[in-house]
């Protein structure tokens, strides 16, 4: 087969109500390659820093998300999109009164232990 089309994917939980659909990756297809996921962050969502092994591109489609790389503080709006690349040292946060949408994608795959996440 050509294709696949995924009709259901892969919901990963995480702490602070924040959602994560897996549409492509090792939770929901096994592909190691990349992973593809719809995100929604509730306002007061975060997590601590951390320095991947993969490159993560986001693109927003609601809302607002923070982003802390390597001592500068971005934000990031609907409609625009940002490349953080593997081994620099990231913290994503929604300190905003919205909802944040976006979609992620990740290369090679997310996987918890490829994502280095610090102690807080």
């Amino acid at each position: 087969m050509g294709y696949i089309h995924q009709k259901n994917p892969s919901i990963i939980p995480v702490p602070g109500n924040k959602t994560i659909e897996e549409h492509f990756g090792l939770a929901s297809t096994n592909t190691k390659e990349v992973s593809i996921a719809h995100m929604v962050a509730p306002p007061g969502w975060g997590e601590p820093f951390q320095t991947p092994n993969f490159d993560e591109w986001t693109l927003m489609v609601r809302g607002k998300k923070q982003i802390e790389v390597d001592g500068e503080i971005l934000v990031l709006s609907a409609g625009e999109s940002i490349l953080i690349q593997k081994g620099s040292r990231v913290r994503y946060s929604n300190p905003f009164k919205e909802d944040a949408e976006y979609w992620s994608l990740c290369k090679p795959a997310f996987t918890i232990e490829s994502v280095n996440r610090e102690e807080e």
